[in-house]
């Protein structure tokens, strides 16, 4: 007889072993089934912790062979050690994945290793990635949290060697001479930037006439200007039409999105960064009648349910950012839910980061959706220049921006580039979260000498009296 449980998860990524411990910490039978081998999903085994640890490494680099020297520190010839580099990145996610693990031991959730299938409401099957035998559970409640994969073009094909995803672009053997990323978004310009530190020549081809999109688009085009100072070029408005493979090097073949004369590009190797679609594959969903919309993505009600009761889902497969932040706070309300309990999700203030130098942080509105909503809004904005912690640190770079309320001063969106700015970013999603105005954060006493200053300053210039600018 198949073992059952209260719920099922499918996927041990950030919203599905979240999901999975918060429903063991509620009293539910839980187990949660993953194919990879590893937990933690594709943003800690190939997505947002190797590259941190990478974006980490690169800096440190950068940071000794030029700006060191304005210190009073004086060094000799760097070197880049590349194999240490990804050997200490590796140790970082071993860390986390086998920390994953015994959490789920700590809070008693059932571990299931394989290929899931749902075949019918409340009943899945367990194919072993060793071939074994497949295994029967049934599940009162089963969560689909399987995340997404890496979208490909198809005149481009991926061999993770010198053609790569953002998972071939976390392994690379040797720094490469000359990189062309496809696509200006966050998983481009993160992987671009540790590959440049380290000495790559990086070129970026993007379809749209703007990187980032989606950002508030004056803090899109300051970005911009910040990464070609450091020398990434780009090409914007241009389409990638082929990838024509050497022994040394490719040949990458580009027209302009509006067509017009071919180009091309020299490359040693390709990063293929042009988004990310749900991983549905497998599931049997379209078998049990799962609805699914024209993306891809299962549809489902604001209590993360589908259409078929019992099956839920969350994260990167259903509607909303691709963040694993995202995808954890919803593992946490649909174990609620399924517990009988009231959970809310604010999806205005959920941020998101570019770890990149500067940082790049935003929550809440952009200016052009507040224009397009029709809402009158007034802004505050500081300079890092006028901080007195980042111009200590020697990094002063962006500014802060705050977007509220015309009539009720309420903060309807925040964007930082600068030092930090990830971390800056909390005190304003708070901000949202509680429908904070602006002068609720400029009244609130912040430390000095701290970056953090800077968020007051421009909650302060949001009613034009700010002091230090």
């Amino acid at each position: 007889m198949a073992e059952k449980f209260d719920v099922i998860v499918i996927g041990a990524g950030p919203g599905g072993y979240v999901a999975a411990i918060r429903a063991a910490q509620l009293g539910l039978k839980t187990a949660c089934v993953e194919k990879r081998g590893t937990l933690g999903g594709t943003c800690l085994n190939v997505g947002c912790i190797p590259s941190k640890a990478l974006l980490e490494s690169s800096h440190l680099f950068e940071e000794a062979g030029h700006d060191f020297s304005k210190h009073g520190i004086k060094t000799g010839k760097l070197e880049v050690d590349l194999s240490t580099m990804l050997k200490r990145k590796d140790a970082v996610v071993k860390q986390f994945t086998g920390g994953v693990e015994f959490l789920f031991k700590k809070n008693k959730v059932t571990y299931l290793k394989g290929a899931a299938q749902i075949t019918a409401p409340g009943k899945i099957t367990i194919a072993p990635s060793d071939g074994g035998a497949q295994t029967s559970y049934e599940a009162t409640n089963i969560i689909i949290a399987t995340g997404s994969d890496v979208i490909s073009l198809p005149n481009v094909k991926i061999d993770e060697e010198t053609i790569v995803s953002s998972t071939g672009a976390l392994t690379l053997k040797t720094v490469p001479n000359k990189l062309v990323v496809i696509g200006a978004g966050v998983i481009g310009l993160e992987l671009g930037s540790v590959w440049r530190r380290l000495g790559a020549e990086v070129t970026v081809v993007e379809f749209l006439d703007r990187i980032t999109p989606g950002m508030d688009e004056g803090l899109s085009k300051d970005f911009q200007k910040a990464l070609e100072k450091q020398g990434v070029k780009f090409k914007l408005g241009t389409k990638v039409t082929g990838v024509e493979k050497g022994k040394k090097s490719h040949i990458v073949s580009t027209e302009s999105a509006q067509g017009g004369s071919p180009e091309s590009l020299d490359a040693d190797v390709v990063l293929v960064a042009i988004g990310r679609k749900p991983y549905t594959e497998g599931l049997g969903l379209k078998e049990i009648g799962v609805a699914i919309d024209e993306r891809g993505r299962v549809k489902t009600d604001k209590q993360f349910q589908t259409n078929v009761k019992g099956i839920y889902a969350i994260g990167d497969v259903i509607i909303g950012p691709m963040l694993a932040h995202k995808a954890e706070d919803e593992g946490v309300a649909v174990a609620e839910i399924i517990a009988g309990q009231k959970p809310h999700i604010n999806y205005d203030a959920i941020p998101s980061i570019i770890y990149t130098a500067p940082e790049v942080a935003s929550v809440g509105k952009t200016e052009e959706e507040l224009k397009k909503a029709g809402i009158e809004y007034n802004i505050g904005k500081f300079p890092f220049t006028a901080n007195s912690r980042a111009v200590a640190n020697g990094n002063a770079e962006g500014y802060v921006k705050i977007l509220a309320d015309k009539k009720t001063d309420r903060v309807l969106g925040a964007h930082i580039i600068g030092p930090d700015a990830g971390t800056l970013i909390a005190e304003l999603a708070l901000a949202i979260e509680f429908s904070a105005s602006a002068e609720d954060v400029a009244r609130t006493c912040h430390a000095h000498p701290t970056l953090n200053e800077a968020v007051k300053e421009a909650a302060l210039a949001v009613d034009k009296r700010a002091i230090h600018a």
